[in-house]
């Protein structure tokens, strides 16, 4: 069976490196300040996608991701691991989305792209950790979810077995397509690149990602994160030449969505101010292995209600 497969994915910012720039001054991430990666758990998903596909012959897996134009590393880096074609939502009024208006967005985005199968993506993303997306996705458009997701088992008879994890075991499931799935990072993570799909893929970009070229090698990325192509006549011949290094790129009008339930403006969750808490200890102290200091430290976390 031939599937349509869409990968919800997101380039975020690499919260091991966190400092006192990381926020905004109106309580949003402050993006530029931080590395872009992709969302690990998205990896996961793309590759629980990329195993359906060679499970299936004919299917396809496309990439669907949001944010400005340098967000298009996320699909080249999906086309260097197997994935076919993607889509790259970019628009200022795309800026500043809660889960709401993201899930909104990526909704609108896959009733363009049409006649989708499966989409799938991580459970959450590491900027966020809310877990609500994909969930929220599947609401708007009406469609079976399963979350928290472990493997794709098989796709059969217009139905997916899925094995996931739950509090107290693992249970395996069927969801009649079209389904939405979110994926455990503790599923098996994604393949590496390939080297010919890099060489293939370099130069993709989508047009508001393309940049005039500099002292640095083709197919580097300049410090935007954008490719660096090939310059003047060269660069026209080549993506007319080669229509696939062309990625797609939509903006609100492109996906008919509406403005008020983008962005800022349909985003109901409002942070209201940001600390950087530094935690201290007030006293110590030091206990030996003995019986007697553990029933005692047991007995003053019993007493001070700390556990219990």
């Amino acid at each position: 069976m031939a599937l349509k497969i869409v990968v919800l994915a997101k380039q975020v910012p690499d919260t091991r490196n966190v400092g006192k720039d990381a926020m905004t001054a109106e309580g949003t991430v402050n993006r530029s300040a931080l590395p872009a990666i992709f969302n690990p758990e998205d990896l996961n998903a793309l590759e629980q996608a990329l195993r359906l596909k060679e499970q299936n012959p004919g299917s396809t897996v496309g990439v669907l991701t949001m944010g400005p134009p340098r967000a298009g590393e996320i699909i080249r880096q999906g086309l260097y691991r197997g994935a076919d074609t993607g889509w790259l939502l970019t628009d200022r009024l795309f800026a500043g989305a809660d889960t709401l208006a993201t899930s909104y967005a990526l909704a609108t985005a896959i009733k363009k792209i049409g006649d989708v199968d499966i989409v799938i993506g991580g459970r959450q993303a590491i900027d966020g950790d809310t877990a609500q997306v994909g969930p929220q996705v599947a609401q708007k458009l009406g469609l079976n979810q399963v979350t928290y997701a472990e493997e794709v088992l098989s796709v059969k008879d217009g139905k997916a077995t899925i094995k996931r994890v739950i509090d107290g075991g693992v249970e395996t499931v069927e969801a009649p397509l079209p389904v939405v799935i979110t994926v455990n990072g503790s599923a098996a993570p994604c393949r590496p690149q390939n080297a010919k799909l890099v060489m293939k893929y370099k130069y993709a970009t989508c047009p508001l990602e393309r940049v005039a070229p500099s002292t640095a090698p083709e197919g580097a990325s300049n410090a935007t994160g954008s490719v660096v192509s090939p310059s003047g006549d060269e660069r026209g011949a080549l993506y007319a030449e080669r229509p696939y290094l062309t990625l797609n790129q939509w903006s609100v009008a492109d996906v008919n969505g509406d403005p008020a339930q983008c962005g800022l403006s349909g985003s109901p969750t409002k942070v209201k101010a940001i600390k950087n808490i530094v935690f201290q200890a007030k006293e110590s102290k030091t206990l030996t292995a003995s019986d007697a200091d553990i029933e005692g430290m047991i007995k003053e976390l019993l007493e001070e209600k700390i556990i219990g």
